[in-house]
């Protein structure tokens, strides 16, 4: 096996390594995701409303900090090369997942996770690797594989998280993650062979154009972004309260809380590990808007019945219904990227795009605690749904250069 990898061109050779590797980040990630709400219900005596808010303050405070470094770390990668970046990541995420499994207080654990944020990176440099190393053809699908490595493992890391959860408790996980990313840090560093001939190795003199205005249509790559947050942003509303919801769901029986909120939070991965290669192709094929407008529908129409459900497994169905709306906006978002930028450009333009999916982050968990405050927990699904709908209607509008670019080839 080895040795069919090394026989393969670097480019090739990289996509199936850094699949793993956005895989071991998804498990990470992902195991902590079912209870880190439970979790925060340890570290004092608090109120349900203090727990939603808590618990919404120590998801986006990762994603906050992320937002605010990505483009430092995104300039820094176009000079240095991705796989630093990729190192820098891998290895300081291992050192604060440790050391959160020590934590005392709320506010312990939400300064690490504000820490977290700093070191977060590997998947967007994972993704502006494969995107500046893979012929242009090839994009598309090579960007769908990558994301099947992180959706893959977001699909194990939760069910494993809550089955670690039930057996050893909530610390145990953080333990198991910050192992799982150091031995990603010698995978990469060994593994990862990046092509520099495109690295801006000298500092440039004068007024350089931004890496945005490089772009062929820039409010096109900028309308991208904007679609990124709110993707990401009505996804992440829902997970400061979805193990609360699920046991809302399961009252008065709450037996099994942990194992069956983790199998809800991987239904998405279930359905984007199998769709998102595929999807890939198909982008590659028909254009990677219309993936984007389909997923958009998908995400309409699964989001809004979320809110009205009164059985956990119907939940359940829907949110794989989710996961087709990942696997073909992800890759697709990627691929249009990658397309309209210069190779020069490409971490930049990745890693602003990592700050808008990071903002999506930091106001998706608020917006949820406080949606989840005023109308309760099926409010969050509604309001979800309303802004898919509004992302839509602005899509079309910013991606119009793109459709009559396709139709003039």
């Amino acid at each position: 096996m080895f040795k069919k990898l090394n026989d393969l061109p670097n480019w090739q050779r990289n996509i199936y390594i850094l699949w793993f590797g956005t895989f071991m980040i998804g498990v990470g990630s992902g195991e902590v995701l079912p209870f880190l709400s439970l979790f925060t219900e340890t570290l004092g005596n608090f109120t349900k409303a203090e727990v939603n808010l808590y618990s919404g303050i120590a998801f986006s405070s990762t994603f906050l900090m992320t937002a605010i470094v990505s483009p430092i770390w995104g300039k820094l990668a176009d000079r240095v090369g991705r796989k630093p970046m990729l190192i820098r990541a891998a290895l300081g995420m291992a050192v604060v997942y440790t050391l959160t499994g020590f934590s005392t207080s709320v506010w312990v654990l939400i300064g690490l996770r504000f820490l977290m944020g700093f070191f977060n990176g590997y998947v967007s440099n994972a993704n502006a690797l494969v995107a500046k190393d893979t012929p242009k053809i090839y994009s598309g699908h090579a960007l769908g594989i990558v994301v099947t490595g992180y959706t893959s493992g977001a699909l194990i890391g939760p069910l494993l998280g809550g089955f670690l959860a039930n057996i050893f408790g909530y610390r145990m996980p953080f333990f198991i993650t910050g192992s799982i990313f150091f031995l990603l840090t010698f995978l990469t560093l060994i593994g990862v062979h990046e092509d520099k001939s495109t690295l801006v190795t000298e500092k440039p003199t004068g007024k350089q154009p931004s890496a945005l205005k490089s772009a062929k249509y820039p409010m096109m790559v900028f309308g991208l972004f904007i679609t990124s947050m709110v993707v990401n942003l009505v996804t992440n509303s829902i997970n400061p309260i979805l193990s609360q919801y699920v046991r809302q769901l399961l009252e008065p029986n709450e037996s099994h809380l942990s194992m069956i909120a983790g199998l809800i939070a991987a239904a998405p991965g279930m359905t984007a590990i199998i769709f998102a290669p595929r999807f890939g192709r198909l982008g590659d094929r028909i254009g990677s808007e219309k993936l984007v407008i389909g997923g958009f529908l998908i995400g309409i129409v699964s989001m809004i019945p979320m809110a009205f459900v009164s059985n956990v497994w119907v939940l359940f169905v829907l949110r794989l219904f989710i996961g087709l709306t990942t696997a073909a906006m992800n890759p697709a978002i990627q691929a249009i990227l990658a397309h309209e930028t210069p190779q020069e450009f490409t971490s930049r333009i990745f890693s602003y795009n990592q700050s808008f999916l990071a903002m999506g982050n930091v106001f998706g968990p608020l917006l949820g605690s406080l949606v989840a405050n005023i109308f309760d927990y099926r409010g969050v699904f509604i309001v979800s749904g309303i802004m898919i709908m509004i992302n839509l209607i602005s899509f079309f509008t910013f991606s119009k250069p793109l459709r009559v670019s396709r139709s003039n080839s």
